[in-house]
């Protein structure tokens, strides 16, 4: 590979005014170059976003199943390339092929989603108060959309960005991680032969803050959708508050799975194993802390514990790996601080535990699915985010204590319960202080439902779905006195 890549702005690859790149590696292979990226500057951000206004009257004029054309010749050529794409995410974020294959394969589900939507943008109509007079309300596109994604699901998360707010008739800059930029480019690919007209989607390529915060101070820009870490999107969000820009965060989440009073204590620890490692516990959605019933405590934490020793580690394009690398040194070297605190402050490594070496473990930063046992509620790993394959388990006394301590952190994205206790489900479904709420199952959300989180882990209106119009068009009353 080792090929040089470049911005795409106003319909045309664009070299960086700096002149500089950065490479990339493969997280499973550190001596495998997947590519030079730009190392773009502010202003390299400013002419994206100023290709993206003077694109915006023509592209919002258009009628909504028109723009809707552009996108269905996109989705056909996702369509062809879901395997090579697969692979290309594989190689270059790591996860497993598997998984990387189901990435393009659910964007293009989600993105048939939104052409249907097109058409369904309602308005309101409403009798007046005053005859000869009509009051209706109606949508209308907010304009250049800021899209601002993370690494760790470098195809899906900018589609779920990009093309609901073109559908709206927005025009857009996509801003990749410095992680993953590569993804990005192979998307815009796509969109250039799919033949948007210029100016309407835009890719621009930096490290972090530099470009992000330009983008986000941009008077230009009118929507901000961002995930990412909650450090990041409080940053975002204070400087779009300076011209009040409309902005959707998806942050940080510390998800908790309350298991109590439930039979299928096998068939929990299967599910909260699914939710906990999958991407190598690289989700802002995945299962990191169960609280379990002090009786059933024992029981459950021998089954994951065995489940943990089940998995395959190593390169994602190997055949019958189920679990890859972390993106990089800088994150694993996090992770296994955390489980070296966790032991210092008196808990138990009940399984995994272990940063793998020798061999093709030496190419990349592989970390054993990990188990921690005999957790406080003091302790850091029962707190703090980890992003990494790490499980707390917390032993409880009672069904109200669980869901106090799965209430008491900042974050509030996704929580899990497994009770056969009609009381409990009620109980949790009405007061678990977080978004999405998962009732016997891990926290696997779904292609067209509502994505997001409330506390500190989202702001604004959810992403995918029906909520989706929510963020990326303004309501317009309008009063027609017509007598």
């Amino acid at each position: 590979m080792s090929n040089t890549y470049q911005n795409f702005i106003d319909g045309k690859w664009t070299a960086p005014s700096s002149g500089k790149y950065y490479e990339i590696r493969n997280p499973a292979d550190y001596d495998e170059i997947i590519g030079s990226f730009p190392l773009s500057e502010p202003g390299d951000a400013d002419a994206a976003v100023l290709a993206a206004h003077r694109a915006f009257p023509a592209w919002s004029g258009l009628l909504p199943m028109e723009r809707a054309q552009y996108v269905e010749r996109f989705v056909a050529l996702l369509d062809e390339k879901i395997d090579y794409l697969g692979e290309c995410l594989c190689r270059e974020q790591g996860k497993p092929l598997a998984e990387a294959i189901g990435e393009p394969s659910r964007g293009a589900k989600e993105c048939r989603y939104v052409i249907g939507e097109a058409t369904r943008f309602q308005g309101i109509s409403l009798p007046s108060e005053r005859r000869g007079v009509t009051n209706t309300v109606v949508r209308e596109p907010i304009g250049v959309v800021a899209a601002i994604a993370p690494w760790n699901f470098p195809l899906l998360t900018p589609l779920r960005k990009m093309i609901p707010a073109l559908v709206a008739g927005c025009t857009v800059v996509l801003k990749p991680s410095s992680d993953t930029p590569w993804c990005s480019v192979l998307l815009l690919e796509l969109v250039e032969k799919a033949g948007f007209p210029a100016g309407t989607v835009n890719l621009i390529i930096g490290r972090g803050s530099r470009i992000g915060d330009a983008l986000s101070g941009n008077p230009l820009v009118r929507g901000i959708t961002f995930t990412g870490s909650t450090l990041v999107g409080r940053q975002i969000n204070k400087i779009g508050a300076e011209h009040f820009v409309k902005v959707q965060l998806e942050m940080g989440g510390k998800n908790p799975a309350i298991v109590y009073d439930y039979a299928g204590i096998q068939a929990a620890a299967k599910s909260i194993a699914a939710a906990a490692f999958a991407n190598a516990g690289q989700r802002c959605t995945a299962v990191s802390r169960v609280l379990v019933k002090r009786q059933q405590a024992e029981e459950l934490e021998k089954e994951i514990a065995a489940i943990c020793g089940e998995y395959k580690i190593g390169p994602g394009l190997e055949k019958g790996v189920t679990i890859g690398p972390v993106i990089n040194k800088k994150a694993g070297d996090s992770i296994m601080e955390y489980i070296q605190q966790a032991r210092e402050q008196g808990a138990t490594i009940a399984a995994g535990g272990n940063h793998l070496s020798g061999g093709v473990y030496d190419k990349g930063f592989y970390i054993e699915p990990t188990l921690i046992t005999g957790v406080r509620a003091d302790m850091t790993a029962a707190r703090e985010e980890i992003f990494g394959p790490v499980l707390t388990v917390q032993r409880v006394d009672s069904f109200e204590e669980a869901l106090e301590t799965a209430n008491s952190s900042e974050y509030g994205l996704a929580s899990c319960v497994f009770t056969d206790v009609q009381a409990n489900i009620y109980k949790f479904m009405r007061e678990s202080q977080s978004g999405m709420v998962h009732i016997n199952h891990g926290s696997v959300s779904e292609s067209f439902m509502p994505f997001g989180g409330i506390k500190m882990s989202g702001l604004g209106p959810f992403s995918i779905g029906t909520t989706n119009k929510d963020f990326f068009t303004n309501l317009k009353v309008i009063y027609n006195q017509y007598i």
